[in-house]
């Protein structure tokens, strides 16, 4: 129960974090924000806007299913 409650809170975190970097991030090339955003992500995985986002989407789901199967 602890569990699944770190892990959709983090997730949240996370998830709000990853649309405030995606909104506010420079990135070396690109001309508009979504070609600098996912070139971020290719050059920085974890650390981009996308892959926050996409990390805290990841913890929510794995903390809907512990607290669901678990």
């Amino acid at each position: 129960m602890l569990a699944a409650s770190i892990f959709t809170i983090f997730g949240i975190v996370l998830t709000a974090w990853g649309v405030y970097r995606m909104k506010t991030d420079d990135g070396l090339f690109g001309k508009s924000q979504k070609s600098k955003n996912i070139f971020n992500l290719l050059l920085m995985g974890e650390a981009s806007g996308i892959g926050q986002f996409l990390g805290g989407i990841v913890c929510v789901i794995l903390g809907v299913a512990i607290l669901l199967f678990g």
